[in-house]
């Protein structure tokens, strides 16, 4: 259980930079308020990290003349996997209800790898491994801690849908192909593989720049924020992905929403702008995350196909946040690690440690 907290305080923060000796000024500096020089997020520190300044061979390839569209957007999206640094920047630009004052500005970093699970050419699925040393008090590093974070799958021209509609329920919907003519969606999936929310989008290439934009997304609330605010109940925005020469940038346009009971829109709280930077590092020792992904992948296999079989099947799907105080990742995460330790019988029980989260 201390294993499992300690995951849970990591996901919800991230490792971080200390914040004390930096000030933020960007979008409210006609306002003297101390929370927002000083951005919330994680305390500990980290050892400093090799930034590889190369043009990456996924950038090149990207580059290449005279290649089809559709093989243009594979290359977009195969060009985040790699290696990486991440810092995440969010802040609310402005409120609409009576009295409104911005909430504390959050930054915070990670390292993290993203490795290819499948491609079958139209569907392509990326997963997120961090792998943190943290700076002890004496100056010494801490030992690798290994999260399997968020997953993100890519599907051409797909016109079914699970679209997130509030209080831990998502609903199916189907596009017609003139819809999706085009486009990929992009699904992104919780640690545990569950969903979080989905869109579609098309890729836009103009010379050496290459992007992609969401529609209008409905998702829950980030770890960053469902822990400390009850006021809202969903985002609605936009994702922007972008292929940088050493990476890529993920940016959003949130409004942070208050529903009714029947999950319609009741009112809009806030707007906010994140900003996440992907830069690829070198040197980094990635061993541990490496290594518990190949031990743990068939766990893993079986927990998304279940899932798959379930989004599927399901015209809504509705969650449990908890049962008998433990959150499903942390169920999943304790199993996926008795199974690395060699207890094959985990995999018997994902199908019904899954199904004892549902609602519906």
């Amino acid at each position: 259980m201390k294993l499992l907290n300690t995951l849970l305080i990591l996901l919800l923060s991230f490792s971080s930079l200390s914040l004390s000796d930096r000030n933020y000024v960007f979008g409210w500096s006609q306002i003297e308020d101390e929370k927002l020089k000083n951005p919330r997020g994680g305390s500990t520190k980290g050892p400093t990290v090799d930034l590889d300044l190369s043009l990456s061979a996924a950038w090149e390839k990207l580059q290449e003349k005279g290649i089809s569209k559709f093989e243009k957007d594979r290359r977009a999206i195969l060009a985040m996997l790699g290696e990486y640094r991440v810092y995440f920047d969010f802040m609310e630009t402005m409120g609409f209800t009576e009295g409104y004052s911005p909430s504390r500005p959050y930054q915070s970093w990670a390292t993290e790898f993203v490795t290819l699970v499948e491609d079958k050419r139209d569907f392509i699925s990326l997963q997120h491994i961090l792998v943190i040393f943290t700076e002890k008090e004496d100056g010494s590093l801490s030992e690798p801690m290994v999260v399997k974070h968020w997953r993100q799958d890519w599907k051409y021209e797909d016109r079914n849908l699970n679209e997130y509609k509030g209080f831990n329920k998502w609903a199916k919907k189907r596009y017609t192909s003139f819809a999706v003519r085009g486009s990929w969606s992009q699904s992104v999936y919780q640690v545990d593989d569950s969903p979080r929310y989905q869109s579609y989008g098309i890729w836009d290439h103009q010379e050496n720049l290459s992007s992609w934009k969401s529609k209008d997304t409905w998702r829950p609330l980030p770890r960053r924020e469902f822990s400390i605010r009850e006021d809202y109940d969903v985002l609605i925005g936009t994702n922007l992905k972008t292929i940088t020469p050493s990476g890529w940038v993920h940016e959003q346009n949130n409004k942070k929403v208050v529903l009714d009971e029947n999950s319609e829109i009741f009112e809009v709280l806030a707007k906010e702008i994140g900003l996440a930077r992907y830069e690829r590092i070198k040197g980094h020792d990635w061993s541990a995350g490496k290594d518990y992904w190949q031990a743990t992948s068939e766990f893993w296999i079986k927990v998304r196909d279940y899932w798959t079989i379930l989004l599927s099947e399901s015209k809504t799907l509705e969650l449990a946040k908890e049962k008998e105080g433990l959150s499903l990742f942390a169920k999943l995460f304790a199993m996926a690690d008795d199974y690395k330790k060699g207890d094959a019988g985990q995999l018997e029980k994902i199908n019904s440690s899954i199904d004892s989260y549902r609602i519906n």
